[in-house]
């Protein structure tokens, strides 16, 4: 008589995708309606049927390497044509934030990140540091007059000393972002790697042989990129194909202030160590400043339309608003907001409200940076490399 299989269910992981928006999950009885409908299922892989029975026993050990979780962008087609309303959709989302809480490092703050009841700390904690920071730097609650507001801007925010090579707000800058930005790159990097680990395992793939880095980069990582900057998948879509306006916006937004931030890096931080003169605000006609100006307000318009649509989607499906899907919208939009209107009360000379505002956006700014790891921000790097895995799997260094 053949062995059965154990089954042996974690009934925790069931417990989080139901408290993450997957509570619709029993529901589900198997009639494939949405692999029918999915773009990413095949013959061999009915993307999400098999994902559905998984989570339904709790086989959280299946579903965290399994690499259609991270390439499904939530278009809601399984979700509109689903005749039992089990949301496949919600419940691979609830998948991908378990996922980002196991794979996080370190666990603690993961952990933090992953339950809106901790919203207060997690917000609380960078005012504080930002907070104690300004207050030591400046003597106190020092704020310049109207005139010296109007020459140097935010430039004197966090004091100034007679270094003209090397403003105290660099150096403060400096000290609050860079540590924040390479901790978040760290974290990321091990949570994809060990994300990439699992997906391996998942297709027991032999690893004698692997791609150098610059193969991988080429033939994987870089193709996977240029698709998500065309969003193709995103055009497949049927339910939520307009979602294509409010994310691509946002991806050329965040493209456009990566590159000032690291020309105001590289200009004000490196050139202008050794040339006096490059710290004040840049000027309104200069093409990298126009180049904020629109990243920051095609920001603000992308995040204000995938807020609509998930205000709209959650009005028509029924569907409860989770703390994972609405912190990485709360956050962007604070990002946008106060660093527009920062920008906007410091041309109109009003110190005190600009002074705040710049305040929160700094706080806002850091938060974005810090907790990308654990938030629905880290979807961007996961579903990147996941995209790689999907091209990687299909080579010779899988398929031997």
């Amino acid at each position: 008589m053949a062995e059965g299989m154990r089954v042996e269910p974690d009934l925790n992981f069931i417990k989080f995708l139901k408290n993450a928006g997957g509570d619709t999950l029993k529901k589900c009885y198997q009639c494939a309606t949405c692999s029918v409908v999915c773009p990413l299922s095949s013959d061999d892989n009915p993307f999400p049927r098999k994902e559905m029975i998984s989570a339904q026993w709790g086989l959280k050990d299946k579903l965290i390497g399994d690499v259609n979780v991270m390439l499904c962008h939530q278009c809601g087609d399984c979700t509109a044509y689903c005749p039992r309303g089990a949301k496949p959709g919600d419940v691979l989302g609830a998948i991908r934030a378990y996922a980002y809480t196991h794979f996080g490092f370190p666990q603690g703050l993961a952990k933090l990140c992953s339950s809106g009841k901790n919203l207060p700390m997690l917000i609380g904690m960078p005012i504080l540091l930002i907070g104690i920071l300004f207050f030591l730097a400046n003597g106190g609650m020092h704020l310049p007059d109207a005139e010296s507001f109007k020459e140097v801007g935010f430039g004197h925010f966090f004091g100034h000393w007679d270094l003209h090579f090397l403003t105290k707000n660099v150096v403060f800058i400096d000290a609050i972002f860079l540590p924040a930005v390479a901790f978040a790159l760290f974290a990321t990097f091990r949570g994809v790697s060990n994300m990439w680990k699992e997906m391996e395992k998942s297709v027991n793939a032999d690893t004698t042989f692997r791609p150098s880095a610059l193969q991988f980069a080429k033939d994987f990582l870089w193709p996977s990129l240029v698709e998500i900057i065309q969003h193709k998948r995103f055009n497949e879509c049927g339910e939520n194909k307009n979602r294509v306006n409010g994310h691509l916006p946002l991806v050329l937004a965040f493209i456009g202030l990566f590159i000032v931030t690291n020309y105001a890096f590289v200009v004000k931080d490196i050139i202008g160590y050794f040339v006096e003169g490059l710290h004040g605000p840049i000027a309104l006609a200069n093409p990298i400043k126009i180049l904020a100006n629109v990243s920051a307000i095609a920001m603000i318009i992308g995040i204000a339309i995938l807020w609509a649509n998930r205000s709209n989607q959650e009005e028509k499906t029924g569907a409860s608003g989770t703390f994972y899907d609405w912190f990485l919208i709360g956050e962007i939009m604070a990002v946008g907001v106060t660093g527009l209107g920062a920008e906007l009360l410091r041309l109109a000379g009003l110190v005190t409200p600009a002074y705040l505002l710049y305040f929160m956006h700094l706080v806002s700014v850091f938060m974005l940076f810090l907790y990308m790891p654990y938030t629905k921000f880290a979807h961007m790097a996961y579903r990147t490399f996941a995209m790689a895995f999907e091209k990687y799997r299909e080579s010779g260094f899988v398929k031997q």
